[in-house]
């Protein structure tokens, strides 16, 4: 039995129902923030389960169905550019898994996020654990739910911009990134605020 579900199954002696949150894509130059939230049904157990960034994508496409046929609930939501922008990635992130555990359609008794900070005002008991996506199993799946979701938005995105090559980096800052932003412009689909070290870049425009 994993240590993530027995971290679970403690918390869960005075919180039964357990609602983990996370998000993917706090670091890319572009796309949305994805911020999801799972209640997984108490007696589900997978060890392969575990922090996203640890698993392949073609094992996380796996785990994407058999988390969601063992969810009690799940939300997961997009943080736009233009949001994210405008109240910045941080606080983008934290909307984002507020909005995800308010869409659920059920008030856990409480909510495990993923990091050292929690959202505001939110509906039950709520507690950071830090590297929870490798601590707890809920929040582990959360995160499986949010990086999936995300590199799905990704792909599509890059079969109607194929120029700058998003499949291959998720809109990460890479060298080749850069240079297929200076030779392509910039898109609405790019975070503006994310330019502060290259804004150079801004002015070009396709």
């Amino acid at each position: 039995m994993s240590s993530l579900y027995e971290f679970d199954t403690a918390v869960r002696t005075d919180f039964p129902v357990l609602c983990g949150a996370d998000e993917a894509g706090r670091g890319p130059l572009c796309g949305p923030v994805c911020c999801a939230a799972v209640i997984l049904k108490p007696d589900f157990i997978c060890d392969d389960i575990n922090d996203s960034k640890k698993i392949s994508e073609k094992k996380r496409e796996k785990l994407f169905d058999l988390i969601i046929e063992n969810a009690l609930a799940y939300s997961v939501q997009m943080v736009s550019p233009e949001e994210i922008d405008s109240i910045n990635i941080l606080q983008a992130s934290l909307t984002g898994m507020k909005r995800a555990v308010e869409n659920l359609g059920v008030i856990p008794d409480i909510v495990l996020i993923d990091g050292n900070k929690i959202p505001e005002d939110m509906l039950c008991e709520t507690r950071a654990v830090v590297k929870g996506d490798a601590t707890s199993m809920s929040i582990a799946a959360a995160s499986i739910l949010a990086k999936v979701s995300r590199d799905r938005f990704m792909a599509q995105l890059d079969k109607e911009y194929p120029q700058y090559q998003l499949l291959k980096h998720k809109g990460y800052p890479t060298k080749q990134h850069y240079e297929l932003i200076a030779e392509y412009g910039i898109q609405d689909f790019y975070r503006k605020s994310f330019f502060t070290k290259r804004p150079e870049l801004l002015w070009k425009k396709d």
